[in-house]
């Protein structure tokens, strides 16, 4: 934060004048240099005066926080925030400590508010406290702007905060709530909100159990995308839809949104979701074609390509390979690269959590197959323990359907 002397120096330099040339015939350079360094406080007749010669209103001199001085912030706050996530290592810590200093400062104006939105965010990653209060700021002065799209993105995050605890019912809750409020003040709603509403409400009707609802939302988004021509949020709709399709064995589905979605990667030049649609087939044939040795050569010709996944995608990838080891009857090997398999701390949804959780569940199998009971009833216990929470899916009705086979064998 800069003090008075501070911005005078600051903006006299940003114009490349000199003390001689700032101080003119009304001040001394000695006394300027005092007046720059905090040692002098200049009359309300100087300050005039140096403001007039800088080209500034003298409420910009006073004023704690500037205008320019938030905007330059902010510049680099937003750079931090947006580090890709595979980047990533302490960007929310840097982040906090730029915005800390301004916090109790940021009262009014864009660059305040989106400060305080972001300030906010990062001080919950880092499960530190004041996040709420922030964040309630930040929607206070997005009001009183009627920035609509700033403030659904902060109705959003606070339902995903519930949705990162697993609390589904109270994310969904909150998600309505903000979204009715929105809609009945404005006629208008942008394309991109209304069309990250649709993402988020959709995957928090699939997390409570409500796949009829999600569906129907994830459509509507879709077809407002195709309609509008915006293609915003797609490729996350047609994930959704290929892995819905496949959880339901709506074979023509899956394979329809695939291909939408290796057309929207060739649009867009991003690979993410070639990357998506990789795993997609990967996760097919070991979960429902059962055809081991075929994923396991997919995900070598995809080596033999020279490509390699992306970071988020290697813990599903070695999930699959080790669910393709188990059917191929290489039980040692299976156990040994599932119990290497780590839950990605950025999985909060079910079905995501699910697919994991079944890995205790294949271990369990192998351990059968080996004829270690006991050490199949724990792992198969740990499976269960973990899915019983978790809405109705294949990947909990395998784990108890798995546990009903070891109970009666042993």
């Amino acid at each position: 934060m800069y003090t008075l002397g501070e911005r005078i120096r600051t903006l006299r330099k940003q114009q490349k004048l000199t003390l001689e040339a700032l101080a003119g015939d009304h001040l001394t350079k000695g006394m300027l240099s005092l007046i720059e360094n905090n040692k002098a406080n200049p009359s309300m007749e100087s300050l005039s005066y140096i403001a007039e010669r800088l080209g500034v209103e003298v409420s910009e001199l006073l004023e704690e926080v500037n205008i320019h001085e938030l905007r330059k912030l902010l510049m680099e706050v937003e750079k931090l925030y947006h580090t890709d996530f595979d980047d990533l290592t302490d960007e929310n810590v840097q982040i906090i400590a730029l915005i800390e200093p301004f916090a109790d400062k940021l009262n009014q104006g864009y660059e305040a508010g989106r400060l305080l939105e972001i300030y906010s965010q990062a001080l919950h990653t880092e499960k530190k406290e004041g996040w709420q209060n922030s964040s309630d700021k930040a929607a206070e002065i997005f009001h009183q702007l009627n920035l609509i799209p700033r403030l659904a993105a902060i109705g959003m995050f606070r339902a995903m905060v519930k949705f990162t605890e697993y609390d589904y019912e109270s994310s969904l809750e909150i998600l309505l709530k903000e979204r009715k409020a929105i809609e009945a003040r404005n006629v208008f709603i942008d394309s991109l909100t209304r069309l990250d509403f649709d993402y988020l409400e959709a995957v928090l009707h699939f997390a409570v159990g409500n796949p009829d609802e999600a569906i129907r939302v994830m459509n509507k988004g879709i077809e407002f995308s195709r309609k509008k021509r915006v293609f915003y949020r797609i490729d996350h709709l047609y994930r959704m839809a290929s892995f819905n399709a496949m959880m339901t064995g709506d074979e023509e589905s899956r394979i329809y949104y695939n291909r939408k979605l290796e057309l929207y990667a060739e649009f867009s030049d991003d690979e993410d979701p070639r990357f998506f649609n990789r795993f997609s087939n990967v996760h097919y044939l070991t979960t429902y074609k059962k055809s081991y040795q075929e994923a396991l050569d997919s995900i070598q010709k995809f080596r033999d390509e020279k490509k390699q996944f992306p970071s988020h995608f290697s813990p599903y990838i070695s999930l699959e390979i080790g669910k393709a080891k188990f059917g191929l009857e290489k039980y040692a090997e299976a156990i040994v690269h599932l119990k290497k398999v780590k839950i990605p701390d950025f999985l909060h949804h079910p079905f995501d959590l699910s697919l994991f959780y079944a890995k205790d569940a294949y271990i369990a199998l192998c351990h059968l197959a080996l004829g270690e009971k006991t050490k199949a009833f724990i792992a198969i216990e740990e499976a269960v323990t973990a899915i019983t929470p978790m809405p109705a899916s294949p990947y909990k009705d395998f784990i108890m359907d798995t546990l009903k086979l070891i109970q009666t064998t042993s």
